[in-house]
């Protein structure tokens, strides 16, 4: 066998998991299941939505949608799949990361960054002194 073959097999197991996850007897009745996708659809709406309105705000905005994308995996195909791609990018970025020389390039971007803050703020301090912005006259 190819590796190639190999991942078209992996594929096939994975699109046996496609679909719902909603217990048998929901499943069974046409109406209930149509009842059951919306309520999910709905949930993982509200907590996108939450999600989105935490992206400026304080609070883990990224994971909440994530979150909700995960409920909505539940019952549908398309969110699904896009969270199977979303985890496959993140395991790529994840391996990328941990090589040696991006490590290393990134360790020195940091330290140039640091530098270059500490050399701007030493030189505002210098110019302008340590002075607290409500007793700027």
């Amino acid at each position: 066998m190819t590796a190639e073959s190999d991942e078209i097999q992996g594929d096939v197991a994975m699109d046996r998991r496609l679909g719902s996850k909603a217990p048998e007897f929901i499943r069974k009745s046409r109406g209930l299941h149509l009842s059951w996708q919306v309520g999910v659809f709905i949930v993982g709406l509200a907590v996108v939505a939450a999600g989105v309105v935490m992206l400026p705000l304080p609070g883990p905005g990224w994971l909440v949608i994530f979150g909700g994308m995960a409920i909505w995996a539940t019952e549908f195909v398309w969110a699904q799949l896009v969270l199977r791609w979303t985890k496959r990018k993140v395991t790529e970025a994840a391996q990328r990361a941990l090589d040696p020389k991006v490590r290393r390039r990134n360790i020195i971007l940091t330290a140039v960054g640091l530098v270059i803050i500490g050399a701007l703020l030493g030189y505002y301090l210098w110019q302008f002194g340590f002075e607290m912005p409500w007793r700027i006259g």
